[in-house]
């Protein structure tokens, strides 16, 4: 990992240094990680369509989009947005229909999205490029953009067979995100073939922006897993989870009970979203039925965390009802995206969990934690949970035995 990540950097060095002046560059032969994205801040139906590539060609191209190698690796937040800083958005303007018809940068758009393994371009912008990061809290932003003029891939794309074929397949985009992941594609991979607009019916195939993508994908994939977790036997103990990455903090607690979930999220003064000297917090939940609207305060964070936790459900063919807090510390003071949620997650439930046998026992345990290891008093926010006064209130069947 170290020798890559000491490549990475000197090659970007390297290409600063002889690109003195980035902004006058209008021609590049280069290679795509491979990643495009579908910008959502024009006036819908019209959408920016980019295709991502470093300035130069570079072998480990792949390392600028894979969120999950940045995760396992231990990426500090410095090197995440220096990678970031330097891909470039060479962008189109399309309407998001135009993903069914043969129109040439929408195709070459495509295919860099459908390819297995980086993809070498040749790009000629039509104007400068403008430098600088937009924040969100679900996309990992880029730091340079410009209006692409022309587009050429210049080597033969290989596509994976499974994606060629639901791609070719008449079937809705919903049953062909599910026949991926059950051949092990990533929710990373399954979300950008969503957003290029080639999943789904003929009839109904559109370009979706790169953040409702995601969270789509998410969404999609949780309710698929609940589909059969619904059906399964509760855990037998009360469990907590805990763990840290990029200056977030979770703490997560599985409940014996029928599946439902409530995130509580609490931004600390001076993290990426919350400039102000006030602590501030944000809440969701869905009981056995699901939601039925977005969740708006929470956003794509809601999402992505509950994703992991119904991974490891699943693989225990067992139902819970869960309760999530994220602290969010100064320590993350540049907002990466929303898979800094979703890898925050997956490392605390790598963990072994701890287990008790009540449910007052883990909610205590869960407050010294907070208390000791984050600095934080979660009483106030646990009074204000609804999953636990439901969990405290109902009468289950065990009781009455």
């Amino acid at each position: 990992m170290s020798d890559i990540k000491f490549e990475i950097i000197k090659k970007i060095a390297q290409t600063k240094f002889k690109y003195k002046d980035i902004c006058k560059i209008f021609k590049l032969d280069s290679n795509s990680p491979p990643s495009v994205f579908i910008g959502s801040k024009l006036r819908y139906p019209l959408v920016n369509v980019g295709i991502l590539s470093p300035l130069e060609k570079d072998e480990d191209a792949w390392v600028y989009d894979d969120a999950p190698y940045w995760a396992n690796n231990d990426f500090s937040i410095h090197d995440v947005v220096r990678l970031r800083d330097n891909l470039l958005n060479s962008r189109f303007q399309s309407n998001v229909q135009d993903s069914r018809l043969n129109k040439k940068f929408i195709q070459i758009a495509q295919e860099i999205a459908l390819a297995s393994k980086p993809v070498d371009v040749e790009i000629e912008l039509k104007k400068n490029v403008v430098l600088g990061r937009k924040k969100d809290r679900v996309v990992t932003d880029i730091g340079m953009r410009a209006p692409l003029k022309k587009a050429r891939i210049t080597e033969n794309v290989k596509i994976d067979r499974r994606v060629d074929k639901v791609v070719n397949d008449e079937i809705k985009s919903s049953e062909g995100i599910e026949y991926l992941y059950r051949n092990k594609f990533s929710e990373y991979v399954l979300s950008k073939i969503l957003s290029v607009g080639v999943l789904g019916l003929k009839k109904n195939k559109r370009l979706v922006p790169t953040r409702w993508s995601i969270t789509a994908t998410d969404d999609s994939l949780g309710k698929f897993l609940l589909k059969n977790i619904k059906d399964y036997k509760w855990i037998e103990d009360y469990e907590l989870f805990f763990g840290s990455f990029l200056g977030n903090h979770y703490l997560i607690m599985l409940f014996p009970n029928v599946w439902s979930y409530e995130l509580f999220e609490i931004y600390f003064p001076g993290s990426s979203w919350n400039p102000s000297k006030q602590i501030k917090a944000s809440t969701d939940f869905e009981w056995f039925s699901g939601r039925k609207t977005y969740a708006s305060a929470t956003a794509g964070g809601y999402y992505a965390a509950r994703l992991p936790i119904l991974e490891y459900l699943n693989n225990l063919k067992r139902q819970a009802s869960v309760l999530v807090i994220r602290l969010e510390t100064p320590s993350y003071w540049a907002s990466l995206g929303v898979w800094v949620v979703r890898e925050s997650v997956k490392k605390a439930m790598d963990k072994k969990p701890l287990k008790f046998d009540s449910l007052d026992d883990v909610v205590n345990s869960s407050k010294k934690i907070g208390m000791i290891k984050y600095g934080f008093d979660n009483k106030n926010l646990l009074d204000k949970s609804k999953l636990l006064e439901q969990l405290r209130t109902q009468k289950n069947l065990r009781e009455w035995f």
